[in-house]
């Protein structure tokens, strides 16, 4: 065998070798990089979900607008609004920074007691409701309801069906920017472009 054939052999048997080091060091830069920025936070991109009681507690020391989110565990256009709207990164961000938000379960049975008054979860038929959520739909239960609270905890407006990103943004920047004080809701849609894009639902 040549000498150029065996120099040859010898430089294939160390490919395996050379890949190998190649891959510890892309590890090693990998580890470093990620003990000197930190590694991503996973619950960047999610809602801070909080109970009644959280949010009122949290309005004694900074007042906010509450964003309640009325749902049932058999709704399927509720579970694709949390993984659809309620999961796009803007939304979360704005409903984080600028509103507290609750998820209301409009069947459960544990009772609630909001500004004085104790709300009881009602049977009726194969499913009931509770009382605090009726009260907070204004007495006409669809799913998903969203509904939205001024800095007191007072209603502004409950907006039935499913909403995709862009529609709640405009929504929560009519509430959230007090231009429902100001000006109707047709007014500002002509004038208000969400960065998200057209609405596909009102």
């Amino acid at each position: 065998m040549s000498t150029h054939s065996t120099a040859t052999i010898r430089s294939f048997r160390a490919l395996p070798l050379l890949a190998i080091f190649n891959v510890l060091l892309l590890s090693s830069i990998s580890h470093s990089l990620l003990a000197q920025f930190g590694a991503p936070d996973q619950g960047a991109n999610k809602v801070e979900w909080l109970s009644l009681e959280e949010a009122m507690q949290r309005m004694e020391t900074e007042p906010r607008k509450i964003f309640i989110d009325l749902y049932t565990d058999w709704c399927g256009w509720c579970k694709r609004m949390d993984a659809s709207t309620l999961s796009n990164p803007m939304i979360v961000e704005y409903l984080n920074e600028k509103w507290y938000a609750i998820k209301f379960n409009a069947e459960q049975k544990d009772p609630i007691t909001f500004n004085g008054k104790e709300y009881l979860y009602v049977p009726s038929g194969s499913r009931g409701y509770h009382q605090l959520a009726y009260e907070l739909a204004g007495g006409r239960l669809s799913y998903p309801t969203t509904v939205y609270l001024d800095e007191r905890g007072a209603p502004i407006q409950a907006i039935p069906g499913f909403k995709d990103a862009p529609s709640l943004d405009k929504i929560l920047k009519f509430f959230g920017e007090n231009h429902y004080l100001t000006q109707s809701w047709v007014a500002f849609q002509m004038e208000y472009k969400s960065p998200l894009g057209q609405t596909g639902s009102n």
